[in-house]
């Protein structure tokens, strides 16, 4: 098949559309995260979590943190897992994979092995007292959790994790940023067809190449077809359903973890912006603040706002609003707007930026 041939700003208003971010708006949350295959959490709020930062610039101000909370916990349509929040009805295409981890030989793998009466002593705790916090589950680890970093020891915890990963145990729900775990029978539907490794592996592809639009090969393997965007190297898929499209764009404010810039080297490819999330930077070697917010405009990325929602005082600080391209009045104005729209949805009663 011969590649389709597309300009970037095809490429970028393709990408655009696909992750919901272009003037039409979704309706549904459910239908929205099957989309976008997932939310990705994050426990940093410094603005709002981003989960829910990344539903409210899709669906506005109708959007509330509990939907997606009744999603998770009530109505079980979406589920949390390894700090992603999916469809229910994908569980099917990770559960091999999950029944596969961890591979023999590795350091988890012989951890579990060693602590096996631990992770029997749990299920059984849950199976009998669940949903529970982990800190409402006694450490009974053979050996402990060796690391250098946070976790090391932290053996109730990694057992959880652990157990979640391989699909025994899931989260049911959360207590404030505590989850709350029980045995995965109990969480997930009864019967859930587990859709073989291979099969799976090409659904989530095509899937996920329907959530970005446009994608190396190395992102979403072989979905949909090859092509070749104006000014790059090759190696790019496209969904072609998402060719030659109307477009219709707005401003919005995304999230560090938005998809749209996740990828940073197709970020300068398709929309030459440059993108770095500087929270774990030295506050001295910041260019563009601890949690700055990409601004799209349209079909580009145009800038970063650094800002802060100071809950306590009932505003939303704008400490510095950095223009990638000099924004005429019509950006700057819907940027403003923008900024607006979030400190209302956040139940702020003012925006302030700094030097005002």
């Amino acid at each position: 098949m011969r590649p389709h041939r597309i300009s970037r700003a095809e490429a970028r208003r393709v990408a655009v559309r696909a992750q919901l971010l272009d003037a039409r708006r979704p309706a549904d949350l459910l239908a929205a995260v099957t989309h976008l295959t997932f939310l990705q959490l994050d426990p940093t709020a410094a603005v709002a979590p981003s989960a829910d930062l990344v539903a409210w610039c899709r669906f506005g101000a109708g959007y509330r943190p509990a939907h997606l909370q009744q999603a998770v916990e009530r109505d079980r349509t979406l589920y949390e897992h390894n700090a992603f929040v999916r469809p229910m009805a994908d569980l099917g295409l990770h559960l091999a994979e999950m029944a596969a981890w961890p591979g023999e030989g590795t350091r988890t793998h012989a951890w579990l092995t060693a602590n096996d009466s631990f992770r029997r002593y749990v299920l059984d705790l849950l199976r009998d007292s669940g949903p529970l916090l982990s800190r409402e589950v006694p450490d009974r680890s053979v050996v402990p959790w060796p690391s250098t970093g946070w976790t090391n020891n932290r053996n109730v915890t990694q057992m959880l994790e652990f157990l979640a990963a391989r699909g025994e145990v899931a989260i049911a729900g959360r207590i404030g940023r505590q989850r709350r775990w029980d045995l995965a029978e109990r969480v997930y539907p009864a019967g859930t067809r587990v859709v073989p490794e291979e099969e799976a592996r090409r659904i989530r592809d095509e899937r996920r190449l329907r959530s970005l639009g446009v994608a190396r090969a190395s992102i979403v393997g072989e979905a949909g077809e090859p092509a070749e965007v104006e000014g790059t190297t090759g190696g790019w898929r496209v969904d072609p359903a998402a060719l030659d499209q109307p477009f219709a764009g707005r401003t919005a404010l995304l999230s560090p973890f938005d998809r749209l810039v996740h990828d940073r080297k197709r970020l300068r490819e398709l929309f030459d912006f440059e993108y770095v999330l500087e929270m774990y930077v030295p506050r001295a070697r910041r260019r563009w603040g601890y949690f700055a917010l990409p601004v799209l405009h349209h079909d580009r990325l145009v800038g970063k706002v650094d800002a802060t929602a100071d809950r306590k005082a009932g505003v939303l600080r704008v400490h510095t609003v950095h223009q990638d391209v000099p924004f005429d009045g019509e950006t700057a104005a819907a940027v403003r707007a923008e900024l607006a729209a979030l400190a209302a949805w956040l139940e702020l009663t003012d925006v302030s930026f700094a030097g005002d």
